[in-house]
């Protein structure tokens, strides 16, 4: 409880940072640093994008939205003229769609450091299903995941090793994964034929549980390749974002901009 009053309250943990400090007072220079962000047309996504292209990184902005990622992409050119921000195509819901962002940015030759698998989808309908036949929600924010971090593995390792900086995989977990307890390769079995009563809830859980599993295993094929890559699994707390849009509530509701500083 004690722990959780100080999280609330702002004070600093161990690292000297806490739940009021900024990404642009946590982030170091990232020159000569090639990052992807999924789900960077908005929310937390978008900042992340917004704050590592003002401290250096080239940063790759894959969405399903051109729009939507080009005109972040001008917030961000806006701001900081000199940013680095590379617009591509990908639907994580599309394993088709996936390995053509991988094939894209591959074909381009350029290095990898960090790659932060942000993009998540709430669905607040019926259930849906992706192209290849997957329950929607578990699609996007897991199983597309999975594939783009194991196309892009291989020049990561290659990156590490030719830089000596060690590269990073973040997957954007939540302590929402906790909600769900049982099988979920059968919960998902059922849920998809419709034997069971899809629950928007526990579908998204599965996929952050899966996210976390993910995260787990990755350890075992880095160790493999000896690759200099960590793998990270991260719970971003309570944050306004358009994850929770067509809810209305004291924290899913409209949040106000934050202030951004010129570069």
């Amino acid at each position: 409880m004690l722990r959780a009053a100080r999280y609330l309250l702002g004070s600093p943990g161990a690292s000297g940072f806490g739940s009021r400090s900024t990404a642009e007072e946590v982030t170091p220079d990232l020159g000569a640093t090639t990052a992807i962000i999924t789900g960077a047309t908005s929310g937390i996504g978008a900042e992340t994008a917004r704050v590592l292209a003002k401290r250096g990184a080239r940063v790759v902005i894959p969405a399903r939205s051109a729009k939507a990622a080009e005109d972040v992409r001008a917030r961000i050119v806006a701001e900081c003229p000199a940013a680095a921000v590379l617009v591509l195509p990908l639907d994580l819901s599309s394993l088709a769609s996936v390995r053509a962002f991988a094939d894209r940015f591959l074909a381009l030759g350029l290095p990898l450091h960090l790659l932060i698998n942000n993009a998540g989808k709430f669905s607040h309908g019926q259930l849906a299903l992706s192209e290849d036949g997957v329950e929607m929600t578990f699609a996007t924010n897991y199983l597309g995941h999975f594939l783009l971090t194991k196309l892009l593995a291989g020049r990561m390792a290659e990156t590490a090793a030719a830089t000596g900086v060690q590269g990073r995989i973040v997957n954007v977990s939540s302590s929402v994964h906790g909600w769900f307890a049982g099988d979920w390769a059968e919960y998902l079995h059922l849920v998809t034929r419709r034997k069971i009563p899809y629950d928007a809830t526990q579908a998204y859980a599965v996929s952050k549980l899966a996210n976390v599993l993910h995260t787990r295993e990755l350890a075992a094929p880095l160790q493999e390749m000896g690759a200099n890559v960590t793998a990270n699994c991260v719970h971003p707390g309570i944050v306004r974002t358009r994850l929770n849009r067509d809810r209305d509530g004291v924290l899913t509701g409209e949040g106000t901009d934050s202030a951004q500083s010129a570069c």
